[in-house]
């Protein structure tokens, strides 16, 4: 552990810690913001009702389009000249979301990405290779800052150029690499292309993020890599990468939330309500000692669930694995729809490669889905198709039609959903070059 008082405070003693770091927050930003002044006096909820972390549920949400509409600095709470720094969220549209740092704030930035790397396996004196973006986009300086404090050597290598990316692994022969799942199977995917192996570099573990991902994906990375492969989870908004993670030896039960810094809550995605621990709702976030720009109950649009591993050293509460963002969930002909569902009927073949993309259209009244996703070279060659086919081939080749078959088969009865199925050869749909990858392209509005 790299903090093993805070990691193992026990649940009283934290509770009592959060208590008075929620009644002081509350205090600051009623005194210091005039959005959340003006919706405590409009909602009429009374500052001094909030006592404890049991009162959080009397407070309003905090939303996305809320940072939007006080864009750039309505959420400051200190002066201007006390900021150390600026980033900006990683959205395409709109307005970006503004978040900004005093020097304590980027100290609990580094405490927490510190932490997080070295519950997925990272230790003082190893090399990090980071693929994260720099720049506005708080991954890779975040990271970056964290692997430092921890006494890592950092490569901040960035996103995109995977050539030059491939040559730093072999040279430098870092332990861990920090990028996206997605870039994680480009990398893997690049060193098979050179006849490279797991062998040829010095990877142990990975640190991954930013985008939702599967045990399939895990077990890929891992294999094509020799890697333990853990996830680390955070938003700009909260502060960065960070927030929580998965411990290297716990792997798939979920990624623990540093609970001194970040109260999370999970609610009902339509009405707001708290759900009980173990429950799948929206993942709500309240940063208890963020200096500059703190929120309450940040509404992140992600969708998981919540409990406590009473079994481990931690005491801090663990995330399940992201399901989805509310605002990715397709309603198909009245089913509800993820696009990881898709991606676990995957796993179950052998001959496909972990590329894929959902295309939703609407033909007339009724939403469709087509399901693309990739082929692997070695089925490919195994049907004497060695060097790719396209579309037309797939009725003329048994083995192709019967796999697109079974899978529109395994989709309707596992989903509930009939959905077409298109088998594209290897390499052919768009992969990762660092940054977050698009599973769904929904045209219906275009």
């Amino acid at each position: 552990m790299y903090n093993k008082e805070i990691e193992t405070l026990p649940l009283v003693k934290l509770r009592k810690l959060q208590s008075e770091l929620l009644v002081n927050l509350v205090n600051r930003v009623y005194k210091t913001v005039p959005f959340y002044k003006d919706l405590f006096d409009k909602s009429g909820i009374d500052v001094s009702s909030i006592k404890s972390i049991d009162d959080i549920h009397k407070l309003p949400f905090t939303k996305k389009t809320d940072l939007r509409d006080q864009y750039p600095f309505g959420f400051l709470t200190v002066p201007e000249t006390q900021l150390a720094r600026i980033h900006c969220s990683s959205g395409t549209t709109g307005k970006p979301t503004v978040v900004a740092y005093t020097k304590k704030d980027l100290n609990i930035f580094s405490e927490v990405a510190a932490r997080s790397l070295a519950a997925g396996g990272a230790k003082p004196g190893m090399k990090m290779h980071n693929s994260y973006g720099y720049g506005l986009f708080t991954g890779g300086i975040g990271i970056h800052y964290g692997a430092e404090q921890l006494g890592m050597s950092v490569v901040p290598v960035s996103v995109g150029m995977t050539d030059r990316q491939i040559t730093l692994l072999q040279d430098f022969k870092p332990e861990v690499i920090c990028c996206t799942p997605s870039y994680a199977q480009t990398i893997a995917s690049e060193l098979e292309k050179r006849n490279l192996s797991k062998s040829d570099i010095n990877l142990k573990y990975a640190i991954l993020g930013a985008e939702p991902w599967t045990e399939a994906i895990r077990t890929d990375i891992e294999s094509s890599l020799g890697v333990k492969a853990t996830n680390i989870y955070g938003l700009s908004e909260i502060i960065g990468p960070g927030v929580s993670q998965e411990a290297w030896d716990e792997q798939g039960t979920g990624s623990y939330v540093w609970e001194d810094h970040f109260f999370p809550e999970i609610v009902d995605k339509d009405t707001g309500a708290p759900l009980p621990y173990g429950e799948e709702g929206v993942l709500v976030f309240t940063t208890l000692s963020k200096e500059a720009m703190p929120f309450l109950r940040y509404w992140t649009n992600d969708i998981c669930s919540l409990s406590y591993d009473h079994s481990t050293s931690r005491t801090h509460i663990k995330m399940g694995k992201l399901k989805g963002r509310a605002d990715d969930m397709l309603i198909i002909r009245g089913v509800n729809l993820f696009h990881t569902q898709i991606e676990e009927i995957f796993t179950e073949y052998t001959e496909l490669a972990p590329n894929y993309q959902l295309v939703v259209t609407k033909q007339g009244l009724t939403d469709q889905v087509e399901v693309k996703v990739e082929t692997s070279t070695d089925f490919q060659v195994k049907i004497g198709l060695g060097n790719g086919f396209v579309k037309d081939d797939i009725v003329k080749n048994s083995a192709l039609l019967a796999m697109t078959n079974q899978l529109k088969k395994n989709i309707r009865d596992k989903v509930g959903l009939s959905m077409q199925v298109t088998l594209c050869c290897c390499d052919s749909i768009p992969k990762s070059e660092g940054g977050k990858l698009n599973r769904i392209v929904d045209l219906r509005r275009s």
